[in-house]
């Protein structure tokens, strides 16, 4: 039990921090997106003269966003799930079932990080996109690289598969009866959530 709790203090503490860290530049990544789509909406339609790089900055920001927050979500089990059967189920056993989905989403992920992997070191990667520029050392401007938004599906699958070592040494743990030493993973307080 104490080799668990110690494989499992590194991925939580990690995920503690960076998944924090992620959250903030989410939050960031959003509020980004909304200028961009309000921008077009004034040039669109107010001026009737859209411009052609806010939509893919949304999109940018989005991508981002999403690959920040989705670990996060996954870790304080925010994501929708049909929970009756583990409800339904004595705590060991449903920590038992929790950790062959565990495994299942592990090998899913494992195989998302190969995916997310070949789209930003792979042949596409070195396409640029169709309207969004930004500043080299050289001050020229210069489209941005797909690989860069791509990045954000890599970043969001590794952050995802790390969450999901912590949550099967957590199940783990409790399967072998653990669960009262394991640290709440839940939001603080202090933070609003959208429930």
């Amino acid at each position: 039990m104490k080799l668990l709790h110690w494989l499992l203090i590194p991925f939580q503490t990690f995920n503690g921090i960076v998944l924090q860290l992620g959250r903030a530049v989410a939050i960031v990544a959003i509020t980004l997106m909304v200028v961009a789509i309000l921008i077009q909406v004034f040039f669109r339609y107010v001026l009737n003269n859209p411009l052609p790089w806010p939509d893919e900055a949304a999109r940018f920001a989005m991508l981002w966003m999403t690959g920040l927050i989705a670990p996060l979500a996954y870790r304080r089990g925010g994501f929708v799930a049909i929970d009756m059967l583990v409800r339904a189920l004595p705590e060991r056993a449903a920590a038992l079932l929790s950790l062959v989905l565990l495994a299942i989403a592990g090998v899913v992920l494992g195989w998302g990080i190969d995916i997310g992997l070949s789209e930003v070191t792979g042949f596409m990667s070195r396409a640029k996109t169709a309207s969004l520029y930004y500043v080299n050392l050289d001050l020229e401007w210069v489209k941005v690289p797909r690989q860069w938004m791509m990045m954000s599906f890599f970043v969001g699958v590794v952050l995802l598969f790390l969450v999901n070592v912590e949550l099967f040494l957590r199940s783990l743990i409790t399967v072998l009866g653990g669960r009262d030493d394991l640290a709440d993973l839940g939001p603080p307080e202090d933070e609003i959530m959208a429930e």
